[in-house]
């Protein structure tokens, strides 16, 4: 069975699920779509998403990890940034996040994970995202940050990191500056790094 949902005009996004597939059939999949430029694939329990996203999710995406890098280079913290990397767990699941980080040094599966999300599915994700074992999650949805750290019995709500790196990460500047970043992306940075000058 095959279920197209497509956003509102607004968004633009456009997500193809197909269900009862295998590793296999998913690996295909993959395989054919190689060279598609911003498709971003997914695979968990049998359910394959296939995800166009459009102008305003990307408009995020790009804002949230500005702000972020601007804040890894005030702060001279290392780390390796891994955008939609393809992060697999063989046979049991895959996906590819918005922006994903690794601290320190580069790692098969990132320390942080981010998606920003226009429909609901961010439990769905969450399940994906602790089948691969990401320490640390975030969805940007409705305009606010919701955070994740994966534990001994999965995912628990958090309303501040627990990377050590971002510690000082204040989430209400963060979010401030990403709503104006929807209109005004210079304006956000620039803002953004002024308060961390003032830190």
């Amino acid at each position: 069975m095959i279920q197209v949902l497509q956003e509102p005009r607004s968004s633009e996004d456009k997500v193809t699920v197909y269900y009862d597939r295998t590793w296999e059939q998913f690996k295909h999949i993959q395989k054919g779509l190689e060279g598609s430029p911003g498709v971003r694939l997914s695979f968990y329990e049998g359910v394959v998403e296939i995800f166009m996203p459009g102008q305003s999710h990307e408009i995020f995406k790009k804002i949230i990890a500005s702000l972020l890098e601007a804040f890894f280079l005030h702060w001279s913290i290392k780390v390796v940034p891994t955008g939609a990397v393809t992060q697999e767990q063989e046979g049991v699941a895959s996906a590819q996040a918005d922006e994903s980080y690794c601290f320190g040094n580069a790692k098969p599966i990132p320390d942080l994970s981010i998606e920003v999300i226009f429909t609901s599915g961010s439990a769905t994700k969450l399940k994906r995202y602790q089948a691969l074992g990401v320490p640390e999650v975030w969805f940007w949805e409705d305009g606010l940050f919701t955070l994740y750290r994966l534990g001994d019995n999965g995912y628990t709500r958090i309303y501040k990191s627990q990377i050590p790196e971002l510690a000082a990460l204040d989430f209400d500047l963060l979010t401030q500056c990403v709503l104006v970043g929807e209109t005004d992306w210079l304006e956000a940075v620039l803002m953004f790094k002024a308060a961390l000058s003032q830190s």
